[in-house]
């Protein structure tokens, strides 16, 4: 059956819309967050439903297409397209169901972080995610989850109570705790590997205005800063979480113009515990310094969500690199110094999440994500509107990265990776990874979910196809 032939059938069979190369919105469709990522699927198939989703997995199957699926789209290696291949596009399922009582949320596989903080701070609560709105739920989820909640409530993955998910034989199953374990184990932290996950379960937490906000210090006051942060983070409570990072001040509000195009330091600050005790919270770290910005005060958690949205917008160029680390030392505040401060665009930024608090409080074989005793997720992005500045920012990136390699814990949080190749996906799960391969032989053993941070079934269950 010839290719036109197949994609005929299958949009036959969709309530929702299939887009290939002949349809006009083709180049608008196959786009995705990260501009540098250019690829030109067979089709993209937006599903208006699971029956869709099935159909779509069982055509990419029957007929060997090379299988994408794409939630937010906003993976910086370009793990949601492909080229040559069929394109699952998750946006139009994007039902949001909050239980209030139960404190849950049931959300569909296409919606955006952006769209579930707006269903559930009506009730006050909210679930850990990643720190930019648009991103969607199923990519970050489904790698771990890290953002401003993870020190109180641990990462995404740890309040995920259940999923729907499109197998690769075409089965829509629910997995959770009792029911197939195993592929809910591996679901938590194992990417895409599995399925095409068409709903979540959340548990969600009461969380309705944080204490929040940036604080900059003059950069070269970077290295005291840094060993002054790890030592806070490492004592504080909880409830006080806050990235570190090196950045060029935005030019404009809210930041004063006499900051505006400097290269500074600083730390994104969020406490999400009672706000009459956010004052005496922040009166140490107010009394170190005093730091050249304090926008750090009261603000709701979908604002607070959302404060980078602006920021990066789609379509611009990204390079990522990534690393796990444990505490800072003297070496590895050497390397963010002499790097950080050299950041070749206004767009580029390096930051460090902690992982510690209640991520850490799970054990590193409860899930899939492994590196549970580490301090931090660290992540170098070199950012730009313009192509032309393309070899620019991936050298700066590739260069701060191997400065700091040496002194991280080996693997990388899998969505601050690009494509990197196998050697890097089994360093980032560990001990973990003869599990996943052994679970990704029970339900994908050809290996039609293979556009990821790939896990590979044992050799012998693999075909062709792979």
């Amino acid at each position: 059956m010839s290719a036109t032939t197949a994609l005929a059938a299958l949009r036959a069979r969709l309530t929702g819309e299939l887009v290939d190369g002949d349809h006009p919105r083709y180049d608008e469709a196959r786009r995705v967050y990260n501009g540098m990522i250019d690829k030109r699927p067979l089709a993209i198939a937006y599903c208006g439903s699971v029956a869709d989703v099935v159909a779509s997995v069982r055509a990419a199957a029957e007929h060997g297409w090379l299988l994408a699926v794409r939630g937010g789209g906003h993976n910086g290696g370009g793990l949601g397209t492909c080229d040559g291949g069929l394109v699952i596009d998750l946006s139009r399922l994007h039902a949001i169901d909050v239980d209030a009582v139960k404190k849950t949320a049931r959300v569909e596989g296409g919606a955006t972080w952006g769209m579930v903080d707006h269903a559930t701070h009506t009730f006050g609560l909210a679930t850990p995610a990643g720190i930019i709105s648009t991103t969607g739920v199923g990519g970050l989820t489904l790698g771990g989850g890290v953002g401003h909640l993870t020190r109180r409530c641990g990462l995404t993955i740890d309040n995920l109570i259940e999923a729907d998910v499109v197998l690769a034989d075409g089965r829509h199953v629910t997995t959770n705790a009792t029911t197939l374990p195993d592929l809910f184990w591996a679901i938590r932290g194992g990417g895409g590997n599995f399925g095409v996950v068409t709903a979540f379960t959340y548990r969600l937490h009461d969380v309705h205005t944080n204490y929040a906000g940036p604080m900059l210090w003059d950069l070269e006051r970077a290295a005291e800063v840094m060993a002054w942060y790890d030592d806070v983070i490492a004592k504080a409570p909880r409830e006080l979480n806050g990235f570190f990072l090196y950045l060029v001040v935005p030019s404009g509000p809210p930041f004063p113009e006499a900051l505006h195009g400097r290269s500074m330091c600083g730390v994104a600050w969020c406490y999400s515990g009672p706000l009459d005790r956010a004052e005496s919270v922040f009166a140490p770290i107010r009394q170190y310094g005093p730091p050249a910005l304090d926008l750090v005060g009261p603000i709701p958690h979908p604002a607070m969500q959302s404060m980078f949205d602006a920021l990066y917008p789609p379509g611009l160029q990204w390079y990522w690199k990534a690393d796990f680390f444990g505490p800072l030392n003297a070496a590895t505040i050497g390397s963010h110094v002499e790097h950080g401060s050299q950041l070749p665009t206004a767009l580029s930024s390096m930051h460090l999440y902690p992982v510690d608090g209640a991520a850490a409080d799970v054990d590193a074989s409860a899930t899939a994500w492994n590196y549970r005793h580490a301090r931090y997720a660290g992540v170098i992005v070199g950012v730009d509107p313009q192509p032309a500045q393309r070899e620019t920012i991936t050298q700066w990136t590739r260069g701060y990265w191997e400065a700091l390699h040496p002194h991280s814990l080996g693997g990388a949080y899998v969505n601050f990776m690009m494509d990197e190749g196998d050697d890097r996906v089994r360093a980032t799960y560990g001990p973990n990874y003869t599990r996943l391969s052994a679970v990704k032989k029970a339900f994908d053993p050809q290996n039609l979910f293979r556009v990821n941070q790939n896990i590979v079934p044992t050799a012998s269950s693999m075909a062709a196809g792979a």
